[in-house]
């Protein structure tokens, strides 16, 4: 059982029953998440679920010539391995660390207990489910239907939320490998958002100075991933 004061943090897990939540904490594990870290990778067992305390992890896809692009990412709101719920025992995807942080470890044997000796966990567990499946459908439609600005600032702001800093450790490397585009792509929409005063980029990272101007510059996407969210989980994301 961990002993960390104010943990864990990870807002799924703080929207459970305070009883459930104490049950739970015997099968959960501190571990630090290091940047660029895979938490799992694909076609591996699916031994453990991740619930992010701090930080942020990519769902990305993987493909033959090692090439990667993102399709969702996680923070604090939610958790990794959903396809445990429905009794799968290997990733199809990589778990990537993009802002380092922290989570709680669970293993899909203690996962599937809870499933099924919980009820609240459960009905989390599927709500959540239906948030993250709307957050990808909403990231592919995105992909072929705003630019690279809009996409560009749609993402800084989600990793915001799920980082909760304004600060983001981040290269504009892997912002290019995320938003599918080449490295001079990306430094050209990321100054047009600095020259506008939004977002100040230094060594390996980028500032959000104006979040709400910022969102102003995103497409719409971003504020119907955040609505569909909170109606799926009202107490798990602000």
């Amino acid at each position: 059982m961990n002993t960390l004061s104010n943990w864990p943090r990870n807002r799924l897990l703080l929207a459970l029953p305070s009883r459930n939540l104490k049950q739970l904490l015997p099968e959960l594990e501190h571990i630090s998440c290091e940047l660029g870290q895979v938490l799992m990778d694909a076609d591996s067992s699916l031994n453990h679920i991740f619930f992010p305390d701090s930080g942020v992890v990519s769902v990305v896809a993987v493909y033959a010539n090692g090439g990667i692009i993102e399709m969702a990412t996680i923070g604090r709101e939610g958790c990794t391995g959903m396809q445990a719920f429905f009794g799968a025992k290997t990733y199809s995807v990589r778990l990537l660390v993009q802002i380092p942080g922290s989570a709680a470890k669970m293993s899909r044997a203690a996962f599937a207990r809870a499933m099924e000796s919980t009820p609240s966990f459960r009905n989390l567990m599927s709500a959540y489910i239906h948030a993250f499946l709307e957050q990808v459908l909403v990231s592919v439609a995105c992909n072929g239907a705003h630019s690279l600005k809009e996409r560009l600032a749609r993402w800084l702001l989600m990793m915001r939320d799920r980082g909760d800093d304004d600060t983001l450790r981040i290269t504009q490397d892997l912002l290019a490998e995320m938003l599918g585009v080449e490295r001079p792509t990306i430094t050209n929409a990321a100054r047009e958002l600095e020259h506008a005063g939004l977002i100040a980029r230094g060594r390996r990272q980028v500032t959000i100075l104006d979040r709400q101007g910022l969102t102003k510059a995103s497409c719409e996407c971003y504020q119907l991933v955040r609505m569909r969210l909170a109606l799926h989980l009202p107490k798990t994301y602000t």
